[in-house]
């Protein structure tokens, strides 16, 4: 028998990451602002199974669509998909999700896994942990805002570029300690 989750632990743990290394560590520019007029949404699903976590986008999907004050959503998911590669396979249905709801140009999905790695890199390069989490996550956004934000950026290209320096500048074993929680950076 599985253990439930405990929402509130990932809900904290998941606040943390989001604060020490994607805010801290400045990985996503963007996201300090929304994160202090606490509009980003952290949703923790109980799905143990794709078909559930297929039913958890959609209603997430709906719930940004009806809530013009949470501007982007991660929908955590520790109980599904825990291996990088189901993972990212499971992307092309989140995709196919967004087009069957013909949310193309309107929502996109970035990821975010305990696992993550890019193509053509090994598994502890800094370049992975740019989109390392403490959980599996869908990240929900809603592209008007993102495509402002990007307008508005003075070198949005350099962004992946400056995040990996910055990585390495803080060096892999801080980096996980940070992600593991076992170093918070403020």
């Amino acid at each position: 028998m599985m253990t439930p989750i405990d929402a509130d632990k990932v809900r904290i743990e998941t606040s943390h990451w989001l604060e020490d290394i994607v805010i801290d560590l400045n990985l996503c520019p963007f996201a300090r602002l929304e994160w202090e007029k606490n509009r980003v949404r952290i949703h923790v699903s109980e799905a143990v199974t794709v078909e559930q976590l297929l039913e958890a986008l959609v209603v997430e999907l709906n719930y940004l669509l009806t809530h013009d004050n949470v501007e982007t959503s991660l929908v955590v998911h520790p109980d599904v998909l825990v291996n990088f590669d189901d993972y990212n396979q499971f992307l092309d249905h989140a995709d196919n999700v967004i087009l069957a709801l013909e949310l193309e140009g309107i929502i996109q999905i970035a990821s975010f896994h305990p696992d993550y790695q890019f193509q053509g890199t090994e598994f502890l390069d800094l370049d992975n942990f740019t989109n390392r989490s403490p959980y599996p996550m869908l990240h929900l956004l809603r592209e008007d805002s993102l495509e402002a934000a990007i307008e508005r950026h003075p070198d949005p290209e350099g962004i992946p570029d400056r995040n990996v320096e910055r990585l390495k500048e803080i060096g892999l074993d801080s980096i996980q300690a940070i992600i593991s929680g076992k170093t918070r950076t403020s």
